[in-house]
């Protein structure tokens, strides 16, 4: 039970960072139209800032949940330098999903809504609360989502002290790297739109 515990405690607060970082992203460009259409800068700006502005929370649940697991007497181990990689990974995600919406929003308004609605539900088919592996055979439907591998890694760096799934992570790397360089294409390509689209 209280391996279940901690295992909880540190995968809710990247997850918590992932939704409020997708929600404040999504909405970013669309909140601030008079910067987007009056002022001239890079309006990537704004999905990016809208990211690393949830970075701060993220860093002081990290505190807490640090000092939680010592307090439980968790120790540390060499796999402890995985956390960097996961976490950066996490955060390029979110920001490649954040720059997509963003985007997407300008041009249909209908996307926030779908996007609050995901957020919603994408925990039922994210191991925040439990563990892929209780789901035996259909364990790989569910690491098929990118922040899956993530957060089972974090797991099980900081828990187990074991290195991550490499396949599962191997596969989640790439698909953030090819996803968040497709966003960056796309957004380029949009951007000139986006003043007539507001």
């Amino acid at each position: 039970v209280l391996s279940d515990l901690t295992s909880v405690a540190v995968k809710a607060a990247p997850w918590a960072f992932f939704v409020a970082a997708l929600r404040f992203g999504t909405n970013s460009l669309i909140g601030n139209v008079t910067l987007v259409t009056k002022i001239y800068l890079p309006r990537l700006v704004f999905p990016l800032a809208a990211v690393l502005s949830q970075l701060f929370d993220f860093l002081i649940a990290g505190v807490v949940v640090s000092l939680f697991l010592l307090v439980m007497g968790a120790g540390l181990s060499v796999h402890l330098l995985w956390l960097p990689f996961l976490v950066g990974s996490l955060i390029i995600l979110a920001a490649a999903l954040a720059i997509i919406f963003s985007a997407a929003t300008l041009f249909f308004r209908d996307v926030k809504y779908i996007v609050d609605v995901l957020l919603t539900f994408a925990i039922f088919f994210t191991p925040v609360f439990y563990e892929s592996s209780l789901f035996g055979q259909w364990a790989p439907l569910l690491l098929a989502n990118p922040v899956s591998p993530l957060l089972e890694g974090i797991s099980t760096t900081v828990i187990l002290h074991q290195s991550p799934s490499l396949p599962w992570l191997s596969y989640s790397f790439v698909f953030t790297g090819v996803l968040f360089i497709g966003a960056l294409a796309m957004f380029r390509k949009l951007e000139p739109f986006f003043a007539e689209s507001i």
